[in-house]
């Protein structure tokens, strides 16, 4: 008689810290970030290799990975930071403390995705017990290094939460602006469910640009070409010199990701007499556009309207995308039709009277957040179903 084969035992599973994503494989990658643009290999290499988030500006990758058999199974995008710009998580006032107490806030840990405030998975795995996997060796990362003062998780999505508040992670919730496609036809279709003084004072915006702006043209893919993105760059750079900063992104930054991941990118370009004089950039997912940067080269009455909510609403209404997430902050963008949306983040510090002091704080900031979305509710611009 036959016996059974013996049964299959699975490979061992080992952890290993990479600094680099520069050895993995696109599709290993692609399987385990379901194809989020904000997550696309691509796009986190070349913040890397073109020196926007590496260990000289001060985000100095450490990405814990999952290995099953030589395969990946599971990775968490992670930083050490010696600073807190390019987060949209504000914690100033926190390292600020730490100063006035004598005590090292910098370097901390950092799961977020530089430079860029969109709710993704920041721990990539199919299998539940590998996430609580990844997070057990980010925390074991901070236990183990002296030097770090926390770990900071920005912007996970919400299957992620449990597991992150069951290791004793303290929650901050915060707002964004995001439109939803309620099935419209058109962009005044999408109007028409406006009061009459919120559609009229968005097609007073329109007419104003009309005045200055003769054509606006959409770029998808390989029609941006590297002209294009040079305009866009020194247009995105001008708007950081306005506010007297220095852009985060190279010009070779943009021109490598066009290349190598053409379908990511959505860009509105407007143009007067031939010329473009401003111009916006999105990225674009299966289901959602995502608002990241805009400029111009002169100030036109309602033209970062146009090019940064309108013309993307447009877009997503012709292609049928679910949502526009409209990026971080930015109360006006209630009056344009994007709606209050809760984002969060998770917070260990390992100074316990401060790890204390900062979760009254933020039980009492979720209270006030609370109180702010549901005021920004009642502000929505939308017809009110009858009381019934």
């Amino acid at each position: 008689m036959l016996s059974d084969p013996p049964a299959a035992t699975c490979p061992p599973t080992t952890l290993e810290i990479l600094s680099s994503l520069e050895s993995i494989s696109n599709d290993a990658w692609q399987a385990l970030s379901q194809g989020h643009p904000a997550l696309d290999l691509s796009f986190l290499n070349l913040m890397h290799q073109t020196g926007a988030a590496n260990l000289h500006s001060g985000w100095q990758p450490v990405y814990p990975s999952l290995w099953q058999g030589g395969a990946l199974v599971a990775a968490m995008p992670l930083y050490i930071k010696t600073h807190s710009y390019g987060e949209y998580v504000f914690d100033w006032a926190w390292a600020d403390a730490y100063h006035r107490h004598g005590l090292r806030y910098y370097p901390k840990l950092i799961s977020a995705l530089p430079f860029t405030p969109i709710s993704a998975p920041r721990l990539l795995a199919s299998q539940p017990a590998d996430r609580s996997h990844l997070l057990a060796a980010a925390l074991a990362l901070l236990k183990d290094d002296t030097t770090l003062s926390s770990l900071h998780i920005l912007f996970p999505v919400a299957e992620e939460h449990p597991v992150l508040a069951a290791a004793g992670g303290l929650r901050r919730d915060g707002v964004q602006f995001h439109w939803h496609n309620q099935g419209y036809g058109n962009f005044e279709d999408f109007l028409g469910r406006m009061s009459h003084d919120k559609r009229k004072k968005i097609h007073q915006d329109r007419k104003k640009v009309q005045v200055h702006i003769d054509e606006i043209r959409c770029l998808t893919g390989p029609e941006i070409t590297v002209d294009d993105w040079t305009f866009f760059h020194r247009c995105y750079a001008h708007t950081y010199r306005l506010h007297h900063a220095t852009p985060y992104l190279s010009r070779d930054f943009f021109i490598q990701l066009g290349e190598q991941s053409p379908d990511l990118s959505v860009m509105f370009v407007a143009y007067r007499q031939g010329q473009p004089i401003a111009t916006s950039w999105c990225l674009k997912g299966h289901d959602a556009l995502y608002g990241r940067y805009w400029g111009a080269l002169e100030h036109i009455p309602c033209l970062h309207f146009e090019l940064c909510y309108y013309q993307p609403i447009c877009f997503c209404i012709a292609r049928s995308l679910a949502r526009f997430e409209g990026g971080a902050q930015g109360e006006h963008k209630l009056a344009r039709g994007l709606a209050p949306a809760a984002t969060h983040s998770y917070h260990w510090l390992k100074h316990a009277q401060f790890n204390e002091a900062v979760s009254q704080y933020l039980a009492q900031e979720r209270n006030g957040m609370a109180a702010y979305t549901s005021e920004l509710n009642e502000r929505q611009p939308f017809h009110r179903s009858p009381a019934k």
